[in-house]
């Protein structure tokens, strides 16, 4: 009998690992157990499809049973793993469709069961009218809502989820309201003075910002009716709770499975835990941050597809690390877009890493074209050295993607001085002469070396 390569959890770290393991061990057996209705699909998506911007839930799919099939991996949908044996190399299954429930052996195996929306304890959050966004399901719940109607919708959380449920929303015609307790949006992407540049950018969109306070409680009879923030009562027909992703480890710390300081499945650079014969990839396990060096749980795309490729690689013979993070992210309001990647201030000193910030404003193309609009950015670089650690953008269309270019910077350990004769592309509709990554970084060489 061949080998058994088994996959609890069938989307971008599982199935990533799953293909990659079939690629290059077409004898390998490969079995990916899915609780839910779908696999391998575009969760980061899904705010879009609330809007309409996506007109199908199916473009969301990344490949399809069929297209897995014929790879000669075998996806079983509506199969939930609820309990792993090590010692004896088997995998309980409950097959949701049926009920019935089976044991599978397992040579190899992949944990990769994701995350799940974080629900705070706030009274009345099960209110009838009030929703989180992380599955397909979700997102097909909220588009059904948003294009029933037009009324009043609250948002709790101003991270990345939040914002782009609220442009989903303001999109539809709704009246959007957006709660962040801490002082500022983004609080875990920008410092706050960017982040109120970006609550001023909506309330000027329309959209409605309250930072710095708490909801205290979800009212409503049977279906919502309103928000008690912080003694105000904001009117609401829907509530979308979006505060952010938990690992979901239950199953690994069950079956003796380490689970690190972050509170996700710890692994090594080669995604292996230390339990023999398993891996684990994507947004249940840490990962170590590539400027700070400290293990984060960050549930990024990106993490989650490089990752499980690693864990492909490496259970089918290969050795291959996962190199760290850097975090890297954007998104954007309507025209206003947000990125960031590296270290801020604040965790680069954390770090022990005397760092000092640069602050640049100018526009994204040059200054006479119509499409010129504001941008700000901000470099995190090495007092003395002028490495740079760390850059966060704000601007309008155009901006955020200038992003990859201070990860690229911040992968290669670039400083801010040898940066400024780089050859970066140039005509008006899309940069200055010199390009206001280039003016950032000659600036920051400048405060770093100082």
């Amino acid at each position: 009998m061949g080998e058994r390569l088994v996959i609890i959890g069938a989307d971008a770290a599982g199935m990533t690992a799953a293909s990659v393991a079939k690629r290059r061990r077409r004898e390998l057996e490969v079995i990916a157990f899915e609780k839910s209705a779908f696999a391998s699909y575009a969760a980061c998506g899904e705010p879009y499809y609330v809007s309409g911007d996506i007109p199908t839930l199916d473009k969301l799919i990344a490949r399809t049973p069929e297209q897995f099939a014929r790879a000669g991996i075998d996806l079983r949908h509506h199969h939930e793993v609820v309990a792993i044996d090590t010692d004896r190399q088997v995998v309980v299954v409950r097959n949701h469709a049926d009920g019935t429930s089976s044991e599978t052996g397992y040579d190899k195996l992949m944990y990769a069961t994701g995350a799940v929306a974080a629900v705070p304890p706030i009274p009345g959050i099960n209110r009838d009218g009030v929703h989180t966004l992380r599955t397909l399901d979700d997102a097909d719940d909220l588009r059904s809502v948003a294009t029933a109607s037009r009324g009043r919708v609250v948002i709790v959380g101003g991270g990345y989820i939040g914002l782009e449920v609220a442009e989903a929303f303001h999109t539809r015609g709704w009246d959007v309201t957006v709660i962040e307790g801490l002082d500022a949006l983004l609080p875990r992407t920008l410092d706050a003075d960017l982040g109120a540049k970006v609550a001023e950018a909506a309330q000027t969109m329309g959209i409605k910002v309250r930072t710095g306070v708490m909801v205290d409680a979800i009212e409503g009879t049977d279906h919502v009716t309103s928000v008690d923030c912080a003694g105000e009562m904001i009117p609401a027909d829907v509530v979308v709770v979006a505060v952010g992703s938990r690992p979901v480890v239950e199953l690994a710390a069950e079956a003796g499975i380490p689970v690190g300081p972050t509170g996700a499945v710890a692994v090594d650079d080669h995604q292996r835990t230390g339990v023999e014969g398993i891996w684990a990839a994507g947004d249940c396990c840490e990962a170590r941050h590539r400027v700070t060096g400290e293990i984060v749980n960050l549930h990024l795309a990106t993490i989650a597809n490089k990752a499980g490729r690693v864990a492909g690689f490496n259970m089918t013979g290969g050795d291959v690390a996962f190199p760290g993070t850097l975090g890297t992210a954007i998104t954007r309001l309507h025209d206003l877009e947000v990125a960031s990647t590296g270290a801020r201030h604040a965790d680069a000193l954390a770090a022990g890493i005397d760092a000092v910030d640069t602050t640049v404003s100018g526009r994204t193309a040059a200054h006479y074209m119509p499409e010129s609009s504001p941008i700000t950015v901000r470099v995190t670089t090495e007092r003395g050295s002028s490495r740079i650690v760390g850059a966060q953008i704000v601007g309008g269309a155009g901006s955020g993607k200038r992003i990859d270019v201070f990860a690229t910077a911040i992968w290669e350990g670039m400083t801010a001085q040898g940066f400024e004769w780089v050859d970066l592309a140039y005509a008006p509709p899309f940069a200055g002469v010199w390009d206001i990554s280039a003016i950032a970084l000659r600036k920051a060489a400048e405060d770093a070396l100082r």
